[in-house]
């Protein structure tokens, strides 16, 4: 049988990060289409263009240009359309404030950006099996750190 690919989308301003996640992705056994998107302007421009197909799960950097995750996220979670985006926070980022902020904000996850390889991929096979229909009903700032 075969499965419908899972649309994901990075937004990050960094380029490493960029070719490093989507050399991940390729590695995983999950069947993926990956936009990839260097600021947060390009992605909510992507997101609010008609007919597109919205990604299912979004890695969100946090410190970006033109505009940044916290923006992106608010902006998501206000509009109706995008009010069911699972939003996995990706970043360098392990302040308390950053967390805190991003969690009463409406992030499902908050993942530090793994500095290792194989620790990327498996990051982000666990993200993409998630059932993020059940996961967000029992969502508290325990479970909302990923931990690897």
């Amino acid at each position: 049988m075969s499965l419908k690919a899972l649309n994901i989308a990075l937004v990050d301003d960094d380029e490493d990060d960029r070719f490093l996640f989507k050399e991940a992705i390729e590695q995983i056994e999950i069947q993926t289409k990956l936009f990839l998107f260097e600021n947060g302007q390009k992605f909510m421009d992507f997101l609010n263009a008609p007919n597109i197909s919205l990604p299912q799960v979004v890695f969100l950097d946090l410190n970006m240009p033109v505009k940044n995750g916290l923006e992106c996220l608010q902006e998501i979670r206000s509009c109706n359309h995008l009010s069911d985006l699972s939003v996995a926070i990706y970043s360098t980022s392990s302040s308390e404030s950053d967390i805190h902020d991003t969690f009463v904000n409406g992030a499902n996850i908050y993942i530090n950006k793994p500095t290792d390889f194989s620790k990327l991929k498996s990051v982000i096979e666990k993200v993409l099996q998630i059932n993020w229909q059940y996961n967000t009903s029992n969502l508290n700032k325990d479970n909302f750190i990923m931990r690897l």
